[in-house]
């Protein structure tokens, strides 16, 4: 079977949609499937080998806010276009994302909605050319549901049936200022006819996109994404003393300032703190800022790559990721319990369905540091109890989480969608 995957990159930082979709592509190529993945707007940026292989970044995201906001670069050469699409040059760029408006985010996430109507139509047409000297796909699949105004032109082209995941297109929705914000998401559902299947994340964000979307239920299946659990290994003894860790985007959405706080109140002598995962430079204020509220020995691991974040992980006595908003599903939560590591989270978002399928770890209240310093103080006190969960954890990501039980399922899923078309 032929797969062309359609992923956003970041630039300058991991993100879990990226990892979900780079292990993916991987395990497919792996069972013997033809799979084309090609970045979008910038380059990829994954803690292992990336698996784009060389393709070009397409609309890139310089091209995509010039041709936004100057009509005259809605008719820019192809020699610029390829300048402006440089993947050192598309880098930099994005360190400089705190520069952009929520005005300019929000009308480019509109425009790019309208699919062939966009401002940035041109950019979707450079796309197009490129594919037609690449292999015909049997069926494309698009990372979210925001490229949903590739949709129509794509199977106009190509005659195959699309797959979307939804992973976590809501918050980035929702934070846009209005009136971009309903406008995007009424543009979305219309893009969603366009579309002939829905992964979700998880059975959360199945909810929460059928009801906002007004998605049938049948046109969802629900596939958790999936770790390679071999690449990560439990500590052959408990950190002594205990570790509380973080690893996430150091950002306030996902609930480090929380995290700060119920440490700060844990009232447990001993116990440290190491935070890890991805920071931006426009993260760097908030970091400085909690800094100074820390004792010296809190570390700070920014951006490790996955050598390191497995030595991290084995490190922690538990994980804490206390996310503001209702997170889609949240893969540091699996790689903690492949780690052998328990988890404290909020009782939002996916967390309840993950921690009740799996035993691995204890829920409290969410944007509460004193229920969260609660959980903690439970989990530490009683560290019999916190391998327990660990190891449930473990079995958990084993049996249901792996890179292999997550591919199987979209391999049989894309085989329906192309004998049935």
């Amino acid at each position: 079977m032929r797969i062309l995957q359609l992923t956003p990159g970041t630039g300058n930082y991991y993100c879990g949609s990226c990892l979900r979709d780079n292990s993916l592509v991987r395990a497919l190529r792996a069972r013997g499937h033809d799979v084309l993945m090609v970045p979008l707007y910038l380059p990829h940026i994954t803690d292992e080998p990336t698996e784009t292989n060389g393709s070009p970044v397409f609309l890139g995201g310089i091209s995509v806010f010039l041709e936004q906001k100057y009509p005259a670069f809605r008719r820019m050469p192809d020699w610029l276009n390829r300048l402006l699409s440089a993947p050192g040059l598309l880098r930099l760029a994005s360190g400089f994302a705190g520069m952009t408006s929520a005005r300019d985010l929000g009308e480019s996430a509109v425009s790019m909605l309208q699919g062939t109507e966009s401002r940035q139509a041109g950019e979707v047409e450079r796309l197009i050319a490129w594919l037609r000297t690449q292999p015909r796909p049997d069926v494309i699949c698009l990372s979210n549901s925001l490229l949903g105004g590739l949709a129509r032109r794509l199977k106009e082209e190509f005659r195959v049936p699309v797959l979307c995941t939804l992973q976590g297109e809501d918050s980035f929705l929702d934070s846009l200022p209005e009136p971009y914000r309903q406008q995007a998401w009424e543009l979305l559902a219309r893009r969603c006819g366009d579309i002939d299947h829905f992964v979700a994340v998880s059975h959360y964000f199945a909810g929460v996109m059928g009801r906002r979307l007004e998605l049938a239920p049948d046109r969802v299946t629900v596939i958790h994404p999936g770790i390679g659990v071999e690449d990560f290994h439990p500590a052959a003894t408990p950190p002594d003393p205990p570790v509380i860790g973080f690893l996430a985007r150091m950002h306030p959405g996902k609930g480090l300032g929380t995290l700060v706080d119920a440490f700060l109140q844990l009232g447990m002598p001993g116990v440290r703190l190491r935070i890890a995962g991805a920071m931006t430079g426009h993260d760097g204020r908030f970091v400085r800022s909690l800094q100074k509220r820390l004792p010296r020995d809190v570390e700070f691991l920014p951006n490790l790559d996955l050598p390191a974040k497995r030595a991290f992980l084995r490190s922690l006595t538990v994980l804490s990721v206390p996310a503001t908003y209702g997170e889609a599903l949240g893969l540091y939560v699996l790689e903690a319990w492949a780690a052998g590591v328990p988890v404290v989270q909020p009782r939002n978002g996916a967390f309840p369905e993950l921690l009740e399928q799996t035993g691995g770890g204890l829920l409290c209240a969410p944007d509460d540091p004193a229920a969260l310093a609660t959980a903690l103080r439970q989990l530490l006190s009683d560290p019999a109890a916190a391998r327990r969960m660990g190891e449930a954890g473990r079995r958990a990501v084993q049996s249901d989480f792996s890179t292999d039980a997550m591919t199987r399922k979209i391999e049989t899923l894309l085989l329906q969608l192309t004998h049935a078309s």
